[in-house]
């Protein structure tokens, strides 16, 4: 976009998304997919703890943040920096912004703090993933080759969260949102030296968008034309900007139901292939075979998942994770594929099949990417069988979704990794959150 668009007669592109986010239905089944992503998003955090930047985290906020009566904001900050750190949280893929680690934990300790129930919290963050997810959207793809999406979009989905439960009017939810777009950041410079600051990025956010909505509730002003204005966040950071999709399709699902879950603690372009291992390893024992019978292992799939995870010898737990080869072994010789699958033990175990894993680029996979993120996985065993499974899309995707009973596992694997007593009962909680009252309080530092 080369030039400021001129003003609408409709109001500013902020008012648009508020009137559009604002008059679209929430049916029960709404609620209760907004539920299991706030699942998502709470197990993330407290698994999140049991990792070296979590305990840097925890060690700042015991020295200068107050247990007794902590800040929404601040504790928004932690729960969101939480979240992003092992990598297993939300995608949106259309936007590349990772709502869940902004929005829900804004909206779950505004909600708290102000003793709001289950049904206001969820229809809260529906509006906060709506929220980041068009703006997202909009910011064309030369914006994240420099900036972080889920950073930059995320205050707008953490101020519409905050703005729903505050109950602020149309001016002053605008008011927000012009101030959390004011302050959308997040370089991808930390890249070149494995510095911590993603984590930092979805903790500011997450604080920022509450500090914009309450600031509003008192009359504090905001720009309205953030992002379209002659010097707002389209012009200043998005050569390719289409602000059309901001409000484009208005009455299509919520953006929460178009948002995928990873299954896997990986790398999301080996998810395909952990899917089709998985198929063939169940395929193989049910055969009265066993996967140590496989001699070998061809892989096919895009050309990102090459570039990204082509690494036959994995000698850590992260470079297993961006490991095709590592990850396909695990699914076929390791009963699950979870955190200790990428460990000392299991990278030993899996070494030698590793190494006998080939990769290729191949159609119709690479010619579907991005549209679709799959693969096939080509097996032969040592008395010359050949088994063979596609997948056209990664699992967790809105085209192949989790199940209730898998992202209730893939939490319980959060909650068990983050050393969290009774997992179940918390996430009994959270799915059967009351329409009323308070909230369950989680410790999350």
């Amino acid at each position: 976009m080369n030039a400021a668009l001129p003003p609408s007669a409709n109001g500013s592109l902020t008012e648009q998304l508020a009137e559009l986010i604002r008059a679209k239905p929430v049916t029960p089944s709404d609620l209760e997919a907004a539920a299991l992503f706030t699942l998502d998003a709470v197990a993330n955090s407290l698994a999140g703890r049991h990792s070296a930047p979590g305990q840097i985290l925890l060690e700042w906020w015991r020295a200068s943040v107050s247990n007794a009566s902590p800040d929404p904001g601040r504790e928004a900050f932690l729960m969101g920096a939480l979240c992003h750190i092992l990598e297993t949280d939300d995608l949106h893929r259309e936007s590349v912004v990772h709502p869940g680690c902004v929005v829900v934990p804004a909206a779950w300790a505004l909600a708290r703090k102000r003793g709001e129930g289950g049904q206001q919290l969820l229809t809260a963050i529906l509006h906060g993933f709506e929220a980041a997810t068009r703006v997202g959207m909009a910011v064309g793809a030369e914006h994240y080759r420099i900036w972080h999406n889920t950073a930059t979009c995320g205050p707008f989905g953490s101020a519409m969260a905050a703005a729903s439960l505050l109950g602020l009017d149309k001016a002053q939810t605008v008011h927000a949102l012009g101030n959390a777009g004011s302050q959308s950041s997040g370089l991808w410079q930390f890249l070149e030296t494995g510095a911590m600051t993603k984590h930092l990025h979805a903790g500011h956010a997450a604080e920022a968008g509450i500090r914009a909505a309450e600031l509003a509730a008192f009359g504090f002003t905001g720009p309205p034309a953030i992002l379209e204005g002659e010097k707002g966040f389209f012009r200043a950071a998005c050569p390719d900007a289409d602000p059309a999709a901001v409000t484009r399709n208005p009455d299509a699902d919520w953006q929460l139901t178009r948002t995928s879950i990873k299954p896997w603690p990986s790398c999301r372009h080996t998810h395909p292939v952990i899917d089709a291992a998985e198929e063939l390893r169940k395929r193989v024992i049910e055969s009265g075979k066993s996967p140590e019978d496989i001699l070998e292992v061809e892989v096919a799939t895009y050309r990102a998942a090459l570039d990204v995870c082509n690494r036959p010898h994995a000698s850590s737990d992260y470079e297993a994770k961006f490991s095709l080869q590592h990850a396909v072994s695990a699914a076929l010789l390791l009963p699950c594929v979870d955190f200790e699958a990428f460990g000392a033990e299991a990278r030993e175990r899996c070494a030698g099949l590793a190494a006998r894993v080939k990769v290729q680029v191949a159609d119709p996979w690479a010619r579907d990417y991005p549209g679709s993120w799959g693969g096939q996985v080509r097996l032969t065993l040592s008395d010359g069988t050949r088994e063979v499974a596609d997948r056209v899309n990664a699992k967790g995707d809105p085209e192949a979704p989790l199940s209730r009973d898998e992202m209730i596992a893939k939490a319980d694997m959060l909650l068990r990794h983050g050393n969290v007593p009774e997992p179940a009962s918390i996430i009994e909680a959270i799915l059967n959150l009351p329409s009323e009252g308070a909230l369950p309080r989680l410790d999350f530092a």
